[in-house]
């Protein structure tokens, strides 16, 4: 019967993560003097030349040339393309964040601003209460009255250019930002370039902030 009721209950567990899961927010920057999309060509290229002909690259690479085509441009097959989108991507070293879970200053039982309250003082003899000024920092070991968290945040980023290639002109500039607790450019690529399409091509000189549904939800 146990393993039975495991069984039942590990559906119903993976679909309370899911539920729990919480979308990509992304911060995107775009300014941009595009012309309507009429099948023109482009390219994309790696802004840092170490990233070239890199298959992690071409992965990232697909997934802004499928946005591209969605859009109404083409990819370019042979010849001199009509502009050139150029990818630049990266995650930082991360920052330490503490996060006090509860405010050390609010007793359950007396609420906040109630420092004048009896707490519990130890003596030789045992214990005795005493009618003062509580400290919750020297005396936090009764009632347990904060708890602190530490943990590393990432910011990562993805950078999007698209020239045209008659003049050099710039055609457009868009940059997508985001905070996460993970430094993997596999999950956060992917996502900063939805963000950076959603909307596409945007209203120029205006910052957005863009949530991507978690993968369960699209």
């Amino acid at each position: 019967m146990k393993r039975k009721a495991m069984q039942f209950l590990a559906p119903i567990t993976l679909l309370a993560l899911g539920a729990c899961a919480t979308p990509f927010k992304a911060d995107v920057s775009r300014f941009q003097e595009l012309p309507a999309p009429q099948g023109q060509t482009f390219t994309i290229r790696a802004a840092d030349p170490a990233d070239a002909g890199g298959i992690e690259f071409g992965q990232y690479a697909s997934l802004v040339a499928n946005e591209m085509q969605e859009i109404g441009y083409v990819p370019a097959t042979s010849g001199q393309a009509d502009m050139t989108v150029t990818l630049d991507y990266g995650v930082d070293n991360g920052r330490e964040r503490t996060i006090v879970r509860q405010d050390p200053f609010y007793d359950p039982f007396w609420g906040y601003g109630s420092f004048y309250r009896p707490y519990v003082v130890r003596t030789r003899r045992g214990h005795r209460y005493v009618m003062g000024y509580y400290d919750p920092f020297l005396y936090s070991g009764f009632n347990r009255p904060y708890d602190v968290d530490s943990f590393t945040v990432y910011t990562a980023n993805l950078d999007l250019k698209i020239d045209r290639n008659s003049d050099r002109k710039r055609l457009f500039e868009g940059k997508a930002e985001a905070k996460s607790r993970s430094n993997k450019l596999p999950y956060l690529v992917p996502n900063l370039v939805e963000a950076m399409f959603t909307g596409f091509p945007g209203n120029s000189g205006e910052t957005v902030r863009i949530s991507v549904a978690p993968e369960e939800k699209r």
